[in-house]
């Protein structure tokens, strides 16, 4: 074979190994980055679901290995939408008894991923006591006094103890003074409604599902001390009327406004007495021209 063959036939391959090898560091294959099956379950299941703690939005999953085989099951967790569009009874019957609810498609999911946690759905089942049993907080009537803390907590006047951000970062209220909160993420003021009560709300609040909220509150989770008080606030928000026009967006509008008028202003009395001075300076220039001449 000729040598410039040769030199090539050499390199092509080291070439097409540094290429595989930069592709594999970039995109691990997914078994790298897959979770343990009970951290999955923490941070995708455990806000909808319990593990022998009585329902939530969705269904307690204790025991639901033997109320429908796990062919089914870990076809619903991989498209749960999917099954339900097929007319699938059972599948129909969950949405109902979940207030029209539908379980999101978890990302990532695999047939290999749903059966790990099926298995230990399964395994927690047979525990006297699971660790998905739900969260125990206080079920005292809520006091005046929580409802001032849970919105000192929600507008960020009291700090959380982990060093999340103030839920108003993001989320509104009806009825907040000043500008109101964020318009980023849904208006929170019937959210107690919406998610079928406290338990459920305090819940969701403990292990948000949410991507968005699991990458804010994964490093710097609520309080349990902090999730009671803003229940509270979040049940006295249901008496506010939801259509009330909120002024927030309006004061935002109108203090902008008189902003900008004011910067024009300033840029006007700053130019237009730079121009009279050029001005004055290039006419004393002239009459001196003038005279001399």
């Amino acid at each position: 074979m000729p040598q410039h063959l040769i030199e090539r036939s050499n390199v092509f391959p080291k070439n097409k190994l540094l290429a595989g090898m930069i592709v594999f560091l970039l995109v691990p294959p997914m078994q790298l980055v897959a979770q343990d099956p009970a951290t999955d379950y923490r941070q995708n299941c455990m806000s909808c679901h319990t593990i022998g703690g009585g329902r939530l939005t969705g269904p307690d999953l204790k025991d639901v290995t033997k109320r429908k085989d796990g062919t089914w099951l870990a076809k619903f967790l991989v498209d749960p939408k999917a099954v339900i569009d097929s007319g699938d009874p059972y599948a129909r019957q969950l949405v109902e008894e979940s207030r029209g609810v539908i379980m999101p498609t978890l990302p990532g999911m695999t047939p290999q991923r749903a059966q790990s946690l099926l298995d230990l759905i399964d395994a927690e089942s047979k525990l006297e006591k699971s660790q998905f049993q739900g969260v125990k907080l206080s079920e005292r009537p809520f006091t005046p006094e929580d409802i001032v803390v849970g919105q000192r907590l929600f507008v960020g006047t009291a700090k959380l103890k982990n060093g999340g951000p103030a839920c108003n970062s993001c989320h509104n209220v009806h009825g907040l003074s000043g500008f109101g909160g964020g318009g980023l993420a849904p208006d929170l003021t019937t959210v107690m409604e919406r998610y079928g009560g406290r338990k459920t709300l305090s819940t969701w609040l403990t292990a948000p599902a949410t991507p968005t909220m699991q990458s804010v509150f994964k490093p710097h989770p609520l309080d349990p001390e902090e999730v009671l008080p803003l229940v509270a606030y979040f049940q006295s928000t249901l008496q506010r009327n939801p259509e009330d026009p909120s002024t927030a967006r309006l004061n935002f509008v109108l203090v902008g406004l008189a902003g900008a008028l004011l910067v024009l202003a300033l840029f006007d009395l700053i130019w237009n007495n730079r121009l009279k001075s050029v001005r004055r300076a290039l006419v004393r220039e002239k009459r001196l021209e003038a005279v001399h001449e």
